[in-house]
């Protein structure tokens, strides 16, 4: 499945870029809570209510690269109240077990996610953190810097060996890896429709047209 990450400050350009990216083909999409301004749990209901689409929720929080400026608890329970209506809910492995657990119990499906942005570890700590994340959630992410073009096959050699699990190598390196993964059987991959939201992003009809010749 193709998923648009949604990363707009306001309700109205929000529905605006859902519209655009369900048009545009999109099989779900993630709403970025972070990137609003000044989220709170009402507001972020309504808007997943308003989209009435597939919907991720994420609140990504700022050491894995999100934006979100509030307390951990705040961050955690505008996703508890975004879990009432979001078909997943995307938390991090990082965060406390309490809000972790509170989330993974208020969820109909969730992403357990971790995300590098400094470089690619090993095949044996990306499996340790896949297997962690499993535990836990319905589906692993991992989302990694590769440093050469060897750390992207890292991601791909994970991949082989697991299943739900999406695999992400960033970057310019890793950008091939985004149209690649689901022959791994990464069930998501990630695509822009006017702004990225991580880097080596594609666009949403470059990934389509890939996906739609190879894996379709």
């Amino acid at each position: 499945m193709i998923c648009v990450p949604i990363f707009e400050k306001n309700y109205e350009s929000i529905l605006e870029a859902a519209k655009k990216s369900i048009n545009a083909g999109a099989d779900l999409i993630e709403l970025r809570i972070d990137a609003m301004d000044h989220p709170n749990p009402d507001e972020v209901s309504n808007i997943i209510k308003d989209v009435n689409y597939p919907l991720i929720a994420t609140n990504r929080m700022i050491e894995e690269g999100g934006l979100f400026k509030g307390s951990e608890a705040e961050r955690t329970d505008i996703l508890l109240a975004a879990a009432k209506h979001a078909d997943i809910i995307d938390i991090e492995l990082q965060t406390d077990e309490e809000y972790l657990n509170k989330i993974v119990k208020a969820s109909k499906s969730t992403i357990i996610s971790y995300h590098n942005f400094e470089k690619t570890p090993s095949v044996d700590v990306l499996l340790k953190v896949v297997n962690q994340e499993r535990k836990l959630g319905d589906i692993a992410k991992f989302a990694v810097m590769p440093r050469n073009i060897s750390d992207t096959l890292i991601v791909l050699n994970v991949l082989s060996q697991v299943k739900k699990t999406i695999g992400i190598s960033m970057g310019d390196l890793g950008r091939y890896t985004r149209v690649v993964a689901p022959l791994f059987g990464s069930p998501i991959t990630f695509a822009s429709i006017d702004t990225i939201s991580a880097p080596g992003q594609l666009d949403i009809h470059t990934t389509k047209n890939f996906l739609d010749k190879i894996v379709r």
